[in-house]
């Protein structure tokens, strides 16, 4: 009489070679993300002009060409990467402003920028540096531009509430916005004194320096023009 188990098909040799598990195959969207992350951090860590195109393809574990197919190659990845991190930026600004007090409006707009600094630091290295792209979709000047323009309605409404010129506006917003970017450049790398320390000083100078404000400011020194 024959075995039964040697016979049955579902015992194989001890020879036969264990099947490989089979690789889940990326969609196109999920593997245009996955090098839009690859390529954030690389631009982060390295700069745009050290960071290849075969680096970048090595560390998401496909060929160059998937590269170019997706983004038609480096300049074109760093583009969408920085458009995504300035709209990020401007939302998060944006969507911050809900208070009715101009001072709390300052207090909001600077959290925002420091939220935004510590949780998307990788995103803050690619925006301060200078965009070697020509056609890139924009670059951190005229990002501080468009978040200016949020506040230049609310310094507005505060100026003519004063008496002041409501023209000039928009050149506070910009030396306003401009102070709070430069000192988060700093705090990005010293990350003390802690985030609301850091907010309540920009305030602190910024109201204190609005509440202050000559109507016709002008100059004592011997310059005139």
């Amino acid at each position: 009489m024959i075995d039964a188990v040697a016979t049955d098909p579902s015992s194989t040799p001890s020879n036969e070679k264990p099947r490989r598990a089979r690789r889940t195959r990326m969609t196109g969207a999920e593997r245009r993300a996955q090098l839009l992350e690859v390529g954030r951090t690389l631009f982060a860590t390295k700069g745009f002009e050290a960071t290849s195109v075969e680096e970048i393809a090595a560390k998401a574990g496909v060929s160059k060409p998937v590269v170019y197919e997706h983004f038609g190659g480096k300049e074109g990845l760093y583009a969408v990467v920085v458009d995504r991190e300035m709209r990020r930026l401007l939302d998060m600004v944006t969507s911050s402003l809900t208070a009715g007090h101009p001072r709390e409006l300052c207090e909001q707009a600077a959290f925002a920028l420091l939220d935004y600094i510590e949780e998307y630091t990788d995103g803050f290295r690619i925006l301060v540096r200078d965009s070697p792209i020509p056609q890139s979709t924009g670059s951190f000047a005229s990002l501080i531009s468009d978040i200016a323009t949020q506040v230049e309605d609310i310094l507005g409404r505060e100026f003519k509430s004063r008496g002041f010129d409501a023209n000039l506006a928009p050149l506070y917003a910009q030396a306003l916005v401009g102070m709070v970017a430069l000192t988060g450049q700093w705090w990005l790398d010293v990350r003390r004194p802690k985030k609301a320390e850091v907010a309540a000083h920009l305030v602190n100078l910024a109201w204190h320096g609005l509440d202050g404000l000559e109507a016709k400011p002008r100059l004592i020194g011997h310059r005139k023009n």
